[in-house]
């Protein structure tokens, strides 16, 4: 089956017991044994097992290429299960773009404690090859496109370069998502998303997963840590996330071509000093973006001359674009990452971090030229 079809058929069929064509969602906790002690259905208690959930982690693993997904309750717990799994060397390679939340479990966390993380502009790989080479390195992470600054980063050979010094690559494609870019296919060694956002759809559901290649030396560490210290992700989520799955391809190219349409209108702004989006043929990641990616995805980040002050003013001048965290959803979404993000923020005064939705991409446009134009009165 290609793509299209696999998200709407793979870990769901038509339940037998009913006729359904919808998925059924399972919310028991408990599942019935055998009269020999056995469990037939496969399912003895959900946070070990719930149908749901493994028609969710099967269809993901489908998708991404890999073998086995394995979900949690959010992207962060997905990417602290990671962090937690990785081995033993106890050393971290990562985007010095890394998204916020990355930095927070670091700086109020445990794991901040017991493992060493090295932060390195990763679009420059031979300040990879020095990092991975400099000390006993267990894991090289990667966000591209990053957040915010919507960097693009070389999977395949940084990939190369991690299994070289003997460390696993990890790859966060929640932007991308599998509709657009296949980790796995590029040498990863497991692949991570916030199903919260592109996977769902539809900013209803909270979930995370990490999807691993057959004999991947996370699989089994990530699937004790989901079963033993409880992150599971929770059935309804699981069943949210197969809706959203099931659209997934239409809308990432609907989400992109209205991006485009938007990167292309901001760039000619008189009021815009940068904009940040590799669909652009000026943009640095362009070439690697059109090599490793279908498209270009739905967010883009542009920096408003006059600095805060202005990018301030024009976001709260909005009228259909949504001033609110997160992003992937069918509503337009923008915020000022500084502000949030708060003095260790690596985000220039004047982004702002845009999730371009499905409304018509012309709306879109308007609105946000004309929050511009108010921003130099």
């Amino acid at each position: 089956m290609r793509f299209d079809t696999q998200a709407i058929h793979i870990g769901r069929s038509v339940d037998l017991s009913t006729g359904a064509v919808s998925i059924p969602l399972h919310t028991s906790t408990t599942f019935q044994r055998g009269a020999d002690g056995s469990f037939p259905s496969g399912h003895e208690y959900t946070r070990d097992s719930n149908p749901t959930r493994f028609a969710f982690e099967q269809a993901m693993a489908a998708l991404e290429g890999g073998r086995e997904g394995i979900a949690f309750a959010s992207g962060m717990a997905a990417i602290a299960a990671v962090l937690e799994a990785h081995p033993s060397k106890g050393r971290v390679v990562l985007p010095d773009d890394m998204y916020f939340g990355i930095r927070s479990l670091i700086r109020e966390t445990d794991i901040g404690r017991r493992f060493e993380f090295v932060p390195i502009d990763m679009r420059a790989l031979d300040r990879v090859r020095t990092a991975v080479q400099d000390k006993p390195t267990g894991l090289v992470w990667m966000e591209t496109p990053s957040n915010p600054m919507i960097r693009v980063v070389d999977i395949a050979a940084i990939c190369q370069i991690a299994h070289e010094a003997g460390a696993l690559a990890v790859v966060d494609n929640t932007w991308a998502t599998p509709a657009l870019q296949r980790p796995l296919d590029l040498g990863a060694d497991a692949v991570v998303h916030s199903a919260t956002k592109y996977i769902g759809g539809h900013s209803d559901m909270m979930a995370g997963i990490v999807v691993v290649p057959a004999t991947s030396p996370l699989e089994r560490p990530l699937q004790m840590i989901q079963k033993h210290k409880g992150s599971v992700a929770a059935p309804f989520d699981c069943w949210l996330a197969l809706r959203g799955l099931q659209t997934l391809p239409v809308r990432m190219r609907a989400h992109c071509d209205a991006a485009l349409k938007v990167a292309e209108a901001l760039s000619k702004s008189p009021h815009v000093e940068q904009v940040l989006y590799p669909g652009l043929a000026d943009d640095p990641g362009h070439a690697l973006a059109a090599r490793q990616m279908s498209a270009f995805g739905g967010m883009l980040s542009f920096v408003v001359k006059g600095g805060e002050p202005a990018a301030m003013a024009a976001a709260g001048r909005l009228k259909l674009v949504v001033r609110a965290t997160s992003l992937g959803g069918t509503h337009s979404l923008i915020e000022h990452r500084a502000s949030v993000e708060g003095p260790e923020s690596t985000a220039p005064g004047g982004l702002l971090r845009m999730s371009v939705g499905l409304e018509d991409g012309q709306d879109i446009i308007d609105d946000l030229i004309q929050a511009l134009a108010g921003s130099g009165d």
